[in-house]
Parts: structure tokens; sequence; C-alpha cells
């Protein structure tokens, strides 16, 4: 579980999109961040919680968020990813884990009694200044655009 908390300054991170194409949190200077952590391309859950973002997209950019996903799948997982989705936002390549591990979303899971290291999914909004705003840990992957906006308690 992540140890940053609401109020902290986000880590500074670097990172490629799909297309190969630097992103940094420099990038969203002055703009809020929907930062959100997934485990992997066109899995049903990652897949119902990028498709509700791309859904509340307009709304979310309506009101002055950008919207970035980060998992450890490589660029051309992403390309299809979105291509097959019509994803409206840019996704992050973290193959060497560096974004997960300085937000503190790689850590070890427990499936049937096994133990391994993976992606705990988890939202970061962070304000246009770097502080973050709001930690969502508990996703609710098929609302999850709703769920950002209700715990910003921002009315649709």
């Amino acid at each position: 579980m992540t140890t940053l908390k609401e109020g902290d300054k986000a880590p500074r991170f670097e990172g490629i999109d799909q297309n190969g194409r630097p992103v940094s949190l420099d990038d969203f200077a002055g703009k809020r961040l929907i930062l959100y952590f997934y485990p992997k391309d066109n899995t049903s859950g990652c897949t119902a919680e990028a498709c509700s973002l791309n859904e509340g997209y307009a709304a979310l950019t309506g009101l002055g968020f950008e919207v970035v996903g980060v998992s450890p799948d490589p660029a051309g997982s992403h390309q299809k990813f979105i291509a097959k989705h019509n994803l409206a936002f840019n996704l992050i390549a973290d193959t060497e884990k560096k974004i997960l591990e300085a937000y503190g979303v790689w850590a070890e899971k427990k499936m049937y009694g096994r133990a391994y290291m993976g992606v705990l999914r988890t939202t970061f909004v962070i304000g246009g200044d770097g502080i973050i705003e709001k930690v969502i840990a508990k996703v609710n992957t098929k609302d999850h655009a709703g769920q950002i906006l209700k715990e910003l308690g921002i009315q649709r």
C-alpha cells in the first residue's frame, strides 16, 4: 500500500507514452491530474476502469482535469489497448517500474495463498501545484470517473 497521502508532494516522474513520447509530472504544472495505476492492459477490471474514465473524460477535462494511466505494460501493448477501446487519454509504459515504485503501488500481493509482486490499483488526484489532493485505493472499476467526482465532492 502506498504511503503517500493527501497533502503530500507528488513524486516527480518521467516515462514514455504509448507513442514513445516522453511524459513527466512537469508537463501538468498548473493543471489538475488524475494519475491512475492499473495492473494490465486488456484485462477485465483494467478495461472496465479505462472505459469508465473514457466515458467520463469530457466531464473530467471540462472540469480542468487531465487523465493519464500507468502500468508496467510496454508502449505497444498500450497502443493496442487505446485503439481497441478508443481511449482519449495517454498511457505511460513503466516497464522498469520506476514510477510504480515512486508512488508506492508496486508491492507484494497475494492470490490463492501465493505471494507475488504486482500493481496496487490506485488513483492519485494531483493539483496544479503538484500536491496530492486525493488518494483512491479502493477503486470502483465500473464507475471510476463517477467515484473520482464523488470523492472530490463534485456533482455530475
